[in-house]
């Protein structure tokens, strides 16, 4: 048996993958996802959807139960054009929720979405609300109008968890929003920020523990975290099934040896992505766009 002072030296160092095959590597990525993982974003689009599109309930249960024998939470994005379903859906399966209200600057579908969200909530099968998805680092809300919508929440799902997603340094720059959650969610890409991958565990340590240190005893989530597989690379960062698999045994065995809780980014490609994010935007999925998983 390993020891746990050798499993907290790999755990600091990230896994040495230059002596492992593909099959060698791929079965460590099998272990570990048949174990289950804390969590996955979870976005039920197929190939020629997204944004706009009115996801049906079929859908959701058949992209959901793609990934169900592999996680403990899943992570929503939204509560309308059919997301809403996404909840229930998953307590059927026997998942925990983090729902997910999607704002912008439409005032009013801000308000169908948190409406959506607390009645969620108030039925069973909301465990955490996450209230807003970066809309500090977009610049699509003030504080103010953050905080009134964190506030709404709580006061309408006593009882539930409220927190807010965003880049790990948004709640060191803004201290209000994190004494205003319960749980504080934080999205911690070491690729968006150029590191090579032989870095990335260390970097990415570095973001959670930014977030730790303004807390106040908080629970902290990774809220995203993840490596694409294709397309082109960020600075140092490169895309490449390697780098990839190696980011993510390196992120859950660091998860599993600290018991950090993490909601990996993401459960399936997603080609709508490219618009805003280039061509890497479309590879993030443990699973391809059809849904077979790409690296076991």
């Amino acid at each position: 048996m390993m020891s746990n002072y050798y499993k907290r030296r790999m755990s600091l160092a990230g896994i040495n993958i230059s002596a492992l095959t593909n099959d060698e590597l791929f079965d460590l990525v099998r272990k570990i996802l048949d174990s289950k993982i804390h969590g996955l974003s979870f976005s039920p689009y197929v190939e020629g959807q997204g944004p706009g599109t009115v996801v049906e309930e079929a859908q959701i249960r058949e992209r959901l139960a793609i990934i169900q024998p592999y996680v403990r939470w899943i992570r929503s994005f939204s509560c309308t054009e059919g997301h809403e379903l996404i909840p229930a859906i998953a307590k059927e399966n026997s998942l925990k929720t983090m729902v997910g209200v999607w704002l912008d600057d439409d005032h009013e579908h801000n308000e169908l979405e948190l409406g959506n969200a607390i009645r969620i909530a108030n039925e069973g099968h909301a465990d955490i609300i996450a209230v807003g998805n970066e809309v500090l680092l977009r610049g699509d809300l003030s504080e103010d109008e953050l905080l009134d919508y964190i506030r709404l929440a709580k006061e309408g799902a006593p009882g539930v968890d409220v927190g807010y997603v965003d880049a790990y340094f948004e709640f060191v720059d803004h201290p209000r929003v994190t004494d205003a959650c319960d749980v504080l969610l934080a999205n911690c890409y070491p690729f968006w920020e150029g590191c090579p991958a032989e870095h990335a565990l260390l970097y990415m340590k570095d973001m959670y523990n930014r977030v730790r240190a303004v807390a106040n005893g908080k629970r902290v989530i990774i809220s995203e975290t993840g490596w694409p597989n294709i397309g082109t690379a960020e600075g140092a960062a490169v895309p490449s099934l390697e780098n990839a698999v190696k980011y993510f045994l390196d992120t859950f065995r660091w998860a599993d040896a600290e018991g950090i809780e993490i909601f990996y980014f993401s459960s399936f490609d997603e080609s709508w992505k490219v618009g805003a994010e280039g061509d890497v935007g479309a590879y993030w999925g443990l699973w391809d766009k059809d849904g077979a998983p790409k690296y076991w």
